[in-house]
């Protein structure tokens, strides 16, 4: 069966691009990386790609006159390595409505909270400071509004008594680098079904309540 191919849009160190490397190296996973974007050149995620033999292109938005200009050219770059799924992974800008409608459905976003909570930055300092007793990842369709679309993927993490930002960060991190594979997953093998906010999964689901603290005995 033939891959589904991503294009992988970068502005600094790769986290996630790594943890899609690593599953698109996996024999049964259905998609493969045909190109890795970068908005900034010498930034680690073009160095993770690079050592495993993804081509890379850096399109430097500073190079262009407003944003349209910008997101023309990566769609154009997308577009001609035969890309079927843009995932962002850190691409720290904002893509204008033209670049995200003309992509439909098939352009994913990780976000370092439980959408819709948190949107935007300072996910995990607002997390602690709200008293939440989870926090977490979420793996969205994108629309043209920042941090929104249909929810395909999310990892609850509990928020645990002394966390700080970095302890807070670094166990959510390690469900960002399970769960947007498996997000991708799902996509490439067609079992998502869009209708308006929602998605509508082919998977099986946990029925089973969480607890933090856990429950008494």
């Amino acid at each position: 069966m033939a891959r589904v191919k991503l294009g992988c849009l970068i502005s600094g160190r790769g986290s996630n691009l790594q943890a899609l490397i690593d599953a698109c190296a996996t024999p049964d996973f259905p998609a493969e990386i045909g190109l890795v974007l970068s908005n900034k050149p010498g930034v680690q995620g073009l160095e993770r790609a690079e050592k495993a033999g993804i081509p890379t292109q850096v399109i430097r938005h500073p190079d262009f006159p407003d944003r349209a200009a910008f997101d023309a050219a990566l769609d154009a770059a997308l577009r001609a390595a035969g890309v079927e799924i843009v995932c962002l992974a850190g691409f720290m800008r904002l893509l204008t409505p033209e670049f995200v409608t003309g992509w439909g459905d098939n352009i994913l976003n990780i976000h370092p909270s439980l959408l819709p909570a948190f949107k935007g930055l300072d996910t995990h300092q607002r997390a602690l400071e709200s008293g939440a007793r989870f926090a977490g990842c979420t793996v969205h369709i994108v629309r043209p509004a920042m941090d929104e679309g249909p929810i395909l993927v999310q990892a609850a993490v509990p928020i645990l008594d002394g966390d700080t930002e970095d302890s807070l960060a670094a166990r959510i991190l390690t469900a960002e680098h399970r769960a947007y594979p498996e997000a991708v997953r799902l996509l490439a093998e067609s079992r998502v079904r869009v209708e308006g906010l929602r998605c509508h999964i082919d998977a099986p689901a946990d029925p089973v309540p969480h607890f933090n603290p856990s429950l008494s005995r």
